[in-house]
């Protein structure tokens, strides 16, 4: 069996909801049906094969080809099997997945990875706004799963986050784990202003200082957490710096905070 690969061939001047083509959802069904799917392009909805070429035949293992920023809720509630995405990606990559993988070639805009429960999303390029946070109006995040962002990620990442890592390898933007519950979110590169804002519980982890921390963390002096490795050889298994730091990693100045908020949560900034 060959991937079941989408080539995109038009240039969409609106947005395009991709949702259907999940794994989920193309299991079972025909050459056939796959290209009468419908797919809303702004006020109207366009057949499958109108937007891409298609060929291959396992929904298990899907490649979505000359991808555009415009291709938005990639892999949306999936549960099982693969997405590979040639290219850039729009909004809202990841939305609710339950399960299985997602690896982007290229950048991807606003709301990756929001409301994600569990599997692993790879992006090779930049992540926009409220990466693994919740939808506008709701209070709850990402609540599992991995997320490894290879180039820089935008403000509010895990915004409402209660669950799962955060890996970014790049910089990430203002308000890093604002209102964040649970889990755990690892920056290598810079942070912008209000890290960790009206955070509850959870972990960032830094391994550059940050220009700035909000009075409202305290300084809890430097230590060697025995957790820390642990965490670290979690991530061997993605493709990502953090695993390789389990063994090097050993010191850490922490800061707990908000205390404006619950104040159990915790900024790591390694020494």
């Amino acid at each position: 069996m060959a991937a079941l690969t989408f080539t995109l061939k038009i240039a969409p001047q609106q947005r395009v909801d991709v949702s259907p083509l999940t794994p989920d959802n193309l299991a079972g069904k025909s050459a056939t049906d796959i290209a009468a799917l419908p797919l809303q392009c702004g006020n109207r909805a366009l057949r499958t094969d109108e937007v891409f070429t298609i060929a291959g035949d396992d929904a298990a293992d899907i490649r979505l080809l000359k991808s555009s920023a415009k291709l938005d809720l990639i892999g949306k509630g999936m549960t099982s099997g693969s997405i590979t995405v040639d290219g850039d990606a729009g909004a809202y990559l990841g939305m609710q997945m339950k399960g299985g993988s997602i690896e982007v070639s290229g950048s991807v805009g606003a709301y990756a990875a929001c409301e994600m429960k569990n599997g692993v999303i790879l992006l090779r390029g930049h992540a926009g706004d409220f990466l693994g946070a919740a939808l506008p109006g709701n209070k709850k995040g990402m609540a599992g799963g991995v997320v490894v962002v290879k180039g820089n990620a935008g403000d509010r990442v895990g915004d409402h986050m209660r669950r799962g890592a955060i890996l970014i390898e790049g910089n990430a933007g203002g308000y890093l784990g604002s209102r964040m519950t649970a889990g755990t979110i690892a920056v290598a590169g810079t942070v912008g202003e209000h890290l960790g804002y009206a955070m509850n519980r959870g972990t960032l982890l830094l391994l550059q200082a940050p220009p700035l921390l909000p009075p409202t963390f305290n300084d809890c002096g430097s230590h060697t957490l025995g957790f820390l490795p642990l965490l670290l050889k979690s991530f061997k298994g993605v493709d990502s710096c953090f695993g390789g730091l389990a063994d090097s990693l050993k010191r850490v100045r922490r800061y707990a905070g908000d205390m404006a908020a619950m104040g159990k949560g915790e900024v790591l900034v390694v020494i």
